[in-house]
């Protein structure tokens, strides 16, 4: 047991075969250990042992490559040196390994091996005393040379003293005892294994003055013109720092190196850029504050901390949003006006909105951006207009589709402290676009959920309020950004499942479906042609006349938008582009046919130079006609079945709104010997079934002013009778107040026997006392019955203000009667009136 540095060296030594640098004496170094010897050192030794003796390893250096472990032990090197490993970090990636550091006590020398196996424990020898005798006259010269050259300003000057670090290493060199300065040399500059192994091998004091001189010269040297050349270049010059080791041990520092390698230089090259980026982006007062912040931080990390990582990609953030980058906008209304009709047809409502955004705009240049909602079924153009919008504008444009999103951190973002934490969609669509204006498309806004991780609609009230959004605060960021000068456009299909206080900050404007002649120009406007371009086709091969698109429409699809006629219109571009591909080729005919003779060949060739208009037959364009709509599309989906099934009392023509538009609802009812029960069938929601009871108990206290009688004539509909109603489609839930007139209507007729007008359909809610209450989706509902063939529409009398937004094809091809009460609807029902109903004026009109 021999003692170094006051610390007992044993006299038997696990060693650690180190494949990466040399362990010197008063050096500390962190080496990395995955082979299963050394790990096997690890796990039994220094993990397992209590006492201080357990932590005291030697480091032997091993030349051979570290992938070559195999079960022999390499030759080993003759001298190590005896450490104490001060810190042991294990991790599983990318493979189990441990991270030891280590600080060098002293020599010693391998006397020999007593085993191999787990791990390698060898006798050795302490080489603690300075061996081989110099005389006073070298000693006196390596001394005073050696000391001379480490504290002098020769080398300190060039250091920057300032630094905490770098005085601390002056103040440790000052009170390091002279005889261990080779080593505390070797171990500090910047040399090669090979050259420290050189040093290790000094084991005579005078051997290892010999071979440090001309390491540290050499040193001193380079530092002199890295200098000169920092001169010569203004502003860029580095600062070069050293930090102190771990305390313990007896020289408590890391490895030092008195020159920064090139990984460093690109790293303070790389800050710098990044300082510079963050003074030029025009941040406001406290992002700035904020970025300069974790800068700061960042220079004080080492690339190798998990930290590192994050901190630059929120500083990389913080430089690339458009804090103050926008786009002017293009506020000539003309032009607008020009390219929103070229884009869309129809739409009115929508293009005015825009239109006078751009003359607000005009007026006053800091006015902030609306937060418009439209609201319509799908297949309208709803995205397609905010695309366009932006275009008008000048604008950026940016989708978020929010359709099944349920996290309000794809809203907020994530908060840095998390693990893969990145920015909400706003602040990623800002990165995304490069502007603080654009426009932003918020897509299907209607169906998004909720679950544990926050409701994304409540994150939406920030961003969607024009009082708070100046100041929006993504958790990601943590800071302030104004969104006040984004146009948000949002997009649902309805407004049920908007929760009311985000409802209330949006301008809702409702988006009908289109008309059938509507649904025509869009077609032979914008459909044909795009179809006919994605197909490779061209007008002259392909031909679509309105009558045939008249019919796509009326009888191929059913729907408020045009995605449907598009994908008919695709499929006849298919069908087309199918006969075009097989007219290059040969017809198929006999063999004997395709024989011609020379002689032929020239006659055919004499002819097309001589008579060019022989030479092929002009292209003629494939017409599609009914006959070829039925050998493509195949037999039509829907017929025009108004009048043949209203053929019997007890059926009646009802209106209803959906999401997807409005459609057509038949109402049947029928009677038979029972006890007077009431059944209800279709998928019926609770006020639907409501409405059914009401239409009964008005009817029943009203059967003798309408002379309605059960199936043996006594005044009471329901004695000793068992009503059946059914609603068709019985697939779809049903719901709502609208069809109490139609199942008035409906059981009127079944009582009385008469035929509802084929001709006729109707809206509206009821009350007990037999009035007519106003209902929603009146133009939806409107536009149904047109492409049903409607000609009449009852509706109640509070609802005639909507008839204004109805196209004026369609009101002057409707007849409209507008009642207050249920006299009104049944007399208007039914050819002739209706017994006992008071014949009260209507309002009927064809405008």
């Amino acid at each position: 047991m021999a003692s170094g540095g006051g610390i007992q060296i044993p006299s038997r030594l696990p060693l650690l075969l180190a494949h990466e640098g040399v362990l010197l004496p008063g050096s500390t170094i962190r080496f990395s250990v995955d082979s299963p010897r050394n790990m096997q050192l690890v796990s039994q030794r220094l993990l397992k042992g209590t006492s201080l003796k357990s932590t005291i390893i030697g480091v032997i250096p091993n030349t051979r490559d570290p992938e070559q472990d195999t079960e022999d032990l390499p030759t080993l090197h003759t001298i190590g040196t005896a450490g104490i490993a001060v810190q042991v970090v294990g991790s599983n990636w990318p493979k189990p390994h441990y991270t030891l550091l280590i600080t060098g006590l002293c020599r010693f020398r391998v006397s020999g091996l007593l085993k191999e196996r787990p791990f390698v424990l060898a006798e050795v020898t302490p080489l603690l005393l300075l061996t081989g005798r110099i005389s006073e006259g070298n000693v006196f010269f390596f001394f005073s040379f050696l000391a001379r050259l480490c504290v002098s300003l020769q080398l300190l000057g060039m250091l920057d003293m300032s630094v905490p670090a770098v005085a601390k290493f002056r103040r440790l060199l000052d009170s390091l005892p002279r005889e261990m300065l080779p080593d505390v040399v070797a171990s500090m500059i910047r040399t090669s294994n090979k050259e420290k192994l050189q040093v290790l091998d000094a084991v005579s004091l005078e051997e290892r003055f010999r071979r440090t001189l001309p390491m540290l010269t050499r040193q001193i040297e380079g530092l002199k013109l890295l200098k000169k050349s920092r001169k010569m270049t203004p502003g860029s010059e580095k600062r070069v720092c050293y930090g102190p080791g771990p305390k313990g041990g007896p020289f408590p520092g890391r490895q030092f190196s008195l020159d920064r390698d090139e990984d460093s230089d690109d790293d303070g090259d790389d800050t710098a850029s990044l300082e510079k980026k963050v003074h030029g982006a025009n941040m406001p007062e406290a992002a700035l504050k904020v970025s300069l912040k974790e800068l700061k931080r960042l220079k004080k990390m080492p690339q190798s901390m998990p930290e590192y990582a994050l901190t630059r990609n929120y500083l990389d953030l913080m430089v690339e949003l458009p804090w103050s980058r926008s786009t002017k906008d293009c506020l000539d209304i003309r032009a607008a006006r020009v390219l929103l009709d070229n884009d869309h047809y129809a739409m009115e409502k929508l293009k005015r909105r825009v239109l006078e955004y751009l003359a607000v705009r005009q007026l006053k240049t800091s006015l902030k951006g609306p937060i418009l909602c439209f609201v319509g079924p799908p297949g309208v153009g709803k995205t397609s207009v905010g695309r366009s919008i932006a275009k008008t504008l000048g604008r950026e444009f940016h989708r978020i589709a929010l359709g099944g999103v349920c996290d309000q951190s794809d809203i907020r973002g994530h908060r840095r402290t998390y693990v893969g934490s990145m920015p909400g969609r706003i602040i990623n669509g800002l990165k995304t676009v490069g502007v603080n204006n654009p426009v932003f498309l918020l897509d299907e806004v209607d169906k998004l959920g909720k679950s544990l991780q926050g409701d994304p609609a409540a994150a939406l009230l920030e961003v969607l309020d024009p009082e708070q959004n100046h100041s929006f605060t993504d958790h990601y960021l943590n800071v302030a950004f104004d969104l006040s000068q984004v146009l948000f456009i949002a997009t649902a299909n309805t407004t049920a499942t908007i929760p009311p206080a985000l409802l209330d900050r949006m301008e809702v404007l409702q988006v009908p479906g289109y008309t059938q002649e509507e649904k025509v120009e869009i077609a032979h406007r914008h459909l044909i042609p795009n179809q006919l371009e994605q197909h490779g086709l061209t007008p002259q091969q392909l031909h679509i006349p309105q009558e045939s698109t008249q019919d796509i429409i009326c009888r191929y699809t059913r729907e408020a938008g045009v995605r449907s006629l598009e994908r008919k219109i695709g499929a006849i571009c298919r069908a087309v582009a199918v006969k075009v591909a097989e007219g290059h080729r040969l017809p198929e005919t006999d063999a004997s046919t395709l024989e011609t003779s020379p002689q032929q060949e020239d006659e055919e060739q004499l002819d097309v130079l001589m008579f060019p208009d022989k030479a092929a037959p002009p292209e003629m364009p494939i017409v599609i006609d009914q006959m070829a709509l039925k050998d493509i599309l195949g037999p039509p989906l829907f017929e025009l079945e108004v009048s043949e099934r209203l053929t019997l009392p007890g059926v009646a023509l009802g209106l209803a709104w959906t999401p997807l538009g409005g459609e057509i609802m038949f109402v049947e009812a029928s009677r038979m010997e029972g006890e007077g029960q009431l059944t209800l069938t279709g998928q019926l929601g609770d006020v639907m079934k409501e409405s059914a009871h009401l239409a009964i108990s008005w009817l029943r206290a009203n059967a003798k002013t309408y002379q309605l009688t059960n199936m043996v004539g006594a005044p009471d509909p329901l004695e000793g009778t068992d009503i059946h109603l059914h609603f068709p489609a019985g697939a779809v839930t049903k719901d709502g107040p609208s069809a109490g007139v139609t199942i008035v209507t409906c059981l009127a007729s079944l009582f009385s026997g008469r035929l509802v007008r084929s001709d006729i359909a109707m809206t509206g809610e009821i009350t007990l006392r037999g009035l007519v209450l106003p209902v929603g989706g009146i133009k939806d509902k409107v536009l149904a019955a047109h492409r049903a063939g409607v000609k009449r529409v009852i509706l109640p009398k509070r609802n005639e203000k909507d008839l204004d937004e109805l196209p004026a094809n369609v009101r002057a091809q409707l007849d409209f009667v507008t009642a207050g009460n249920l006299d009104e609807v049944l007399n208007a029902s039914f050819d002739g009136g209706f017994p006992g109903a008071q014949a009260r004026p209507h309002v009927s009109s064809k405008l």
